[in-house]
């Protein structure tokens, strides 16, 4: 970044360029507002080769999703920058600085940082994960339909996955890993049975592969246990930062803490909106594409009757 962006103004900076991000630029630079959006380039579904579910771009890889969506803001005149945001202060407007250059001005601000996930501490996990270590049957069930499932345990929430996977294979085992039976309750168990869903207790050592291919699950007592898929609970870290430090209000809930929001995503800072993963642990590709959209929409509301207003009483 150069320093023709020094003390520039812009009606709104973005931070974050996925789908969230991208979506909120599209709509601001249709509205004719001069936005800037600022992307450390480090999407949450990058370890995906494809991303399904979003009608009309089913089986498109992230990648490309993005190419696409950084050609059609700058046909709007949207400026993009690759770096990152290390604060936001606030005298009015909204002062953003950036790691790798001069800090610049903004009247509102979207928040679009999403989350990292971090994976279970389990050898053969964080390696395989996006390919056939996964998380959610929603994004990849389909291609793997049919396959031997596993699922690694983290906590007893983790019935529910193995609950829900079970609609797209038939062979499903659950990996208790450090999680006791004793804490599974009479439901589970009884769901479990009736979904026909096996129930392997003892601590998994690592997950095996050969030719790069998953094959099996291993256990600490050198057991072997055949599967070719494993879905797994990664920890979800949010990255939301910038909002706690400008004093929103967040709402702690069993996958982090994420801000309090109404309907369009604005938070409990006046002129700060949030989208995509930043508001929550479950916000697909899709759906952050429609917060950043309702958030943007929004601010151009926003700003227009703020200039209209200021032109009345001026």
């Amino acid at each position: 970044m150069n320093g023709t962006y020094e003390n520039e103004t812009y009606d709104v900076v973005v931070v974050g360029g996925g789908a969230a991000g991208l979506s909120a630029a599209l709509v601001l630079g249709r509205a004719r507002n001069r936005a800037l959006v600022v992307d450390a380039g480090e999407p949450r579904n990058a370890p995906s080769s494809h991303m399904q579910g979003y009608l009309s771009r089913d089986g498109m890889s992230p990648a490309e999703f993005l190419a696409l969506g950084r050609d059609e803001i700058a046909r709007y005149g949207v400026e993009l920058v690759r770096d990152r945001v290390t604060d936001v202060t606030r005298d009015g407007d909204f002062t953003v600085v950036l790691d790798g250059g001069p800090a610049v001005r903004a009247r509102r601000l979207i928040v679009a940082t999403g989350l990292k996930d971090e994976m279970p501490d389990v050898p053969g996990v964080a390696e395989r994960f996006g390919r056939d270590v996964l998380h959610c049957p929603f994004c990849h069930g389909w291609e793997v339909r049919d396959e031997p499932f596993g699922v690694l345990a983290s906590s007893v929430m983790s019935v529910h996955q193995a609950l829900m996977v079970s609609q797209w294979s038939k062979d499903v085992t659950l990996f208790l890993h450090r999680v006791a039976e004793a804490e599974l309750s009479d439901q589970d168990l009884r769901r479990l049975a009736a979904a026909g869903v096996g129930v392997v207790s003892g601590e998994v050592a690592e997950l095996v592969a050969e030719d790069d291919r998953l094959t099996g699950v291993r256990l600490a007592d050198g057991s072997t246990h055949a599967r070719s898929v494993v879905f797994v609970a990664p920890r979800p870290m949010p990255q939301t930062g910038l909002l706690e430090r400008l004093g929103a209000e967040m709402n702690e809930t069993p996958f982090g803490a994420y801000p309090v929001v109404d309907p369009t995503g604005l938070t409990t800072v006046p002129g700060v909106w949030a989208a995509g993963n930043a508001i929550g642990f479950a916000e697909q590709v899709v759906h952050a594409a429609s917060g950043g959209y309702r958030a943007a929409a929004a601010i151009v509301g926003d700003l227009r009757m703020s200039d209209l207003d200021a032109a009345v009483d001026g």
